[in-house]
């Protein structure tokens, strides 16, 4: 059941009574409430990577200038609450303004206590034309931060120049929580999702996609080579010069991390538009990134992910982000240094500034060549003692943030293929491919035994072995960190009756059309 709270005292009490468990994580969604699809999936990420989840809706007077919509702003908690008991939310803390010190609009700061973003971050882009907004927005989050402490606040990208401001906010106050960037949700038609959606005529909905249209023609044409600035913004200007009811207010390329304005893309830009759309204003963006393409494999245990990701990285000239081997370096670390195994905080410590470096090997027959602070540690990983303690090493929530967070480093440059359970979803989900593999409990039952019996076993029963991975299915699938799930984008590629050679050429098959169409 989800506790509805209104004020901090309760609030913090609850938060309390969560804390007095041993490592208890907790994620924050800060929301204006009105919640849609992409709220429920900044939610849903949450839930699947911490132990309880609090979701905020609180329509931000702070952060609304005189003349904007702060009285008209959907306001529907009864519905929101509803949505949130369904996916399993812990707490909805929806205080009023005067409970968060918060009365008054973005021109009655002189009253009251602010947190004032860098100037160059906050009067860019919309920051232009809402002039005290990014102040309000660092004011309220920052306060929820210290009324919460959560581990992790997750934001969407759809709000990108927030989503900076936040990043720069937590490191400039050297805050110690988590942000969780999340993709944009959109329409069937690609207009991103936003509750101010709900102001459009249908007429005013259909002509709002062209949005989403006109940076995409922007992106196919910097994937044919283009990044010069100029043409990509008037490639978005000429693409809804023609659509009426769209007022385009700016259209920019910058740098997603500092906002400033670039000439060229060298690594990365972000392409950011505002419109008015009837009275309705809309904001967009699309990043622009050069990397290599990511495969991302997420499956059940059993179905062949290991074997199929080692080929694929051999036959496609990707980089294998072997996960398995990073665990077990960490763990053979932690062993190496004496610590025990045990000791979270100590674990924490050591792995810190760790470095963790992978190659590909010269045959797909053999193992990832791995090396931890300049030390190869190829054969030593793979030690029984090793091997019995890496499941230990593993649920520790610091060593797989700090894991996941080398991972997606390398994801920077893309040219990998990385398999697991939640790849897909969790640690790339701007992969451009992603495969969800997967097999009946059954089929991946006899291959097991085939296995086992290959290796001289013959006392395994077949249908205990069934059982068994089963058993394991629903534990996956239940975790509280990183849970099996398919991604809502993943191709699923049930593979019984296909060999292992049919399989991958399946998945080729499919890499091939997508760089194909993204050329």
């Amino acid at each position: 059941m989800v506790l509805l709270l209104k004020t901090i005292p309760e609030l913090r009490a609850q938060i309390a009574t969560y804390r007095q468990k041993q490592q208890f994580e907790i994620g924050l969604v800060p929301t204006m409430g009105a919640l849609h699809d992409g709220h429920l999936s900044l939610i849903k990420k949450a839930i699947a990577n911490n132990d309880v989840v609090v979701v905020s809706i609180f329509v931000n007077p702070l952060q609304f200038a005189p003349t904007e919509d702060l009285a008209d702003y959907p306001r529907q908690l009864e519905q929101d609450l509803k949505l949130c008991q369904q996916l399993g939310v812990g707490i909805v803390f929806a205080p009023e303004p005067q409970t968060m010190n918060s009365s008054g609009d973005t021109e009655t700061f002189a009253d009251t206590t602010t947190v004032i973003p860098p100037q160059a971050m906050t009067e860019v882009l919309c920051g232009k034309y809402r002039l005290g907004h990014f102040t309000g927005v660092a004011t309220v989050v920052t306060k929820l931060l210290n009324i919460i402490e959560p581990d992790r606040a997750y934001f969407g990208q759809k709000d990108a120049q927030q989503l900076a401001i936040i990043h720069r906010l937590v490191k400039d106050l050297n805050l110690t929580l988590e942000i969780v960037p999340c993709p944009i949700i959109r329409e069937s038609s690609g207009l991103a999702l936003s509750s101010r959606n709900q102001y459009l005529t249908s007429v005013e909905k259909e002509q709002a996609a062209y949005l989403n249209r006109s940076l995409h023609q922007a992106q196919i044409a910097f994937e044919r080579g283009e990044n010069n600035a100029e043409t990509l913004i008037n490639l978005v200007k000429e693409a809804l010069n023609p659509v009426e009811k769209v007022k385009l207010q700016y259209v920019e390329l910058v740098d997603p991390a500092s906002l400033q304005s670039i000439k060229q893309i060298k690594r990365v830009g972000l392409l950011a538009i505002a419109a008015h759309v009837g009275s309705t204003r809309l904001i967009d963006n699309i990043v622009l990134q050069k990397r290599q393409p990511i495969v991302a494999i997420d499956g059940p245990a059993g179905a062949g992910k290991s074997t199929v990701t080692r080929r694929l990285a051999h036959q496609l000239d990707l980089l294998y982000l072997d996960t398995g081997a990073m665990y077990r370096a960490v763990t053979w670390l932690v062993m190496s240094s004496n610590v025990p195994l045990n000791d979270e905080k100590a674990i924490a410590d050591l792995i810190k500034d760790v470095s963790i470096k992978l190659t590909s090997p010269n045959a797909v027959d053999l193992p990832t060549v791995v090396h931890i602070d300049d030390q190869e540690v190829t054969t030593a990983i793979r030690t029984p003692e090793v091997t019995a303690n890496v499941s230990t090493i593993a649920a520790q929530s610091a060593v797989r943030a700090k894991l996941v967070e080398m991972q997606q480093q390398w994801g920077k440059t893309g040219g990998i293929i990385a398999e697991g359970r939640d790849v897909g979803t969790n640690v790339f989900p701007d992969a451009e491919l992603k495969i969800f593999l997967t097999a009946t409990v059954e089929e991946r039952a006899k291959r097991r035994w085939q296995d086992l019996q290959n290796q001289g076993r013959d006392d395994i029963d077949l249908k205990q072995l069934a059982q068994d991975i089963q058993h394991r299915d629903e534990q996956d699938s239940n975790r509280e960190i990183a849970p099996l799930k398919k991604a809502d984008d993943a191709i699923e590629l049930i593979t019984d009756n296909l060999s292992i050679d049919r399989v991958v050429d399946k998945i080729i098959e499919f890499y091939q059309a997508k760089t194909n169409d993204d050329a």
